[in-house]
């Protein structure tokens, strides 16, 4: 069933929170979907902190890997991702957009997650890259994550390449609203559904049964009675050409590239560790496993990035 969502005018204030560097960072990083790896040798600590001073204007392209130490899983992961855990598999564009049915299972198990998922807090590798950019060295940060993290450890010279999980948009007349709101009207329109999660899944979403969402109502929009849908590219989908365009034009302006958390695994992100080899700049690779552009990278470190990054001081 659904129900027409009022939807504010403006959509600024997403209930995201910046933290001072100081009173963020973990001792105890949630290594629950973190992949066992060694910590990091002073030889990897001192190639990464040669190269990141060599830098002056660095590009960094993050992904899953950087988050999962802030307890979010990752899909790829070896033995800790959404594919070695489970044979579940994330929505695809085109059915979210043509199944009401495939809609409604998504934001019965969204609003199930999303408590948990919203209260997710940067950890020491998002808080190292704030750190990075407050004293000029980070040129642009694309993230292809879509939990905020970045945004609530407070980096600004960003691009949010794949969207975020705090934005709602309506397909129809492109109005957004914050995903907070749309947790309340969730719980107005459904005040006696409830549903046990079975298991957690990334970008914010939780496992239940058919049964359980047969009764959940999802809104429309106010405006035009539009679908809404998270402001995320699901699997399926393509980036905008105006977000590619402008990714590659930092891209250009940058002199190395830095992928943290990351196997590239999706061209989204893989075409701009392709760009950084065709214009000769140079690339480190911090991630726990092998990644796409293992090959041609300068440096490939296989370390948590909450473990490595905030040993190195920017110079």
């Amino acid at each position: 069933m659904s129900c027409a969502l009022k939807v504010p005018k403006s959509c600024r204030a997403l209930g995201l929170h910046h933290y001072r560097w100081s009173s963020m960072a973990s001792a105890s990083p949630n290594l629950a979907f973190v992949p066992a790896t060694q910590p990091p040798d002073a030889v990897e600590v001192e190639t990464l902190q040669r190269f990141v001073s060599h830098s002056q204007r660095l590009l960094v392209l993050t992904g899953a890997g950087i988050s999962t130490e802030s307890g979010i899983p990752d899909y790829r992961s070896e033995g800790v991702g959404l594919y070695a855990r489970t044979d579940r598999r994330p929505i695809q564009h085109a059915e979210f957009v043509h199944s009401a049915s495939a809609r409604q299972r998504y934001w019965a198990r969204n609003f199930v997650g999303w408590p948990q998922f919203s209260s997710h807090q940067p950890n020491a590798a998002h808080l190292a890259l704030r750190h990075w950019e407050r004293l000029g060295k980070v040129h642009w940060l694309v993230t292809q994550n879509v939990d905020a993290l970045h945004t609530k450890a407070g980096s600004q010279r960003m691009t949010e390449l794949h969207g975020c999980t705090h934005r709602v948009l309506c397909l129809g007349c492109g109005e957004q609203t914050s995903r907070f709101e749309l947790q309340k009207y969730f719980e107005a329109l459904n005040p006696t559904w409830r549903a046990e999660a079975h298991g957690v899944a990334p970008d914010g979403d939780v496992f239940l049964t058919e049964e359980q969402v047969h009764n959940f109502r999802v809104p429309a929009c106010s405006r035009c009675g539009g679908i809404l849908k998270p402001d995320v590219t699901f699997f399926g989908d393509t980036v905008s050409q105006e977000k590619v365009d402008f990714v590659h034009k930092r891209l250009t302006e940058s002199d190395s590239m830095l992928v943290a958390g990351s196997s590239l695994q999706v061209y989204s992100g893989y075409r701009f560790a392709l760009a950084a080899q065709e214009k000769k700049l140079p690339i480190v690779i911090v991630n726990i496993g092998p990644t796409r552009s293992d090959h041609f990278a300068a440096l490939k470190l296989n370390s948590r990035c909450g473990a490595l990054l905030p040993l190195i001081v920017p110079q």
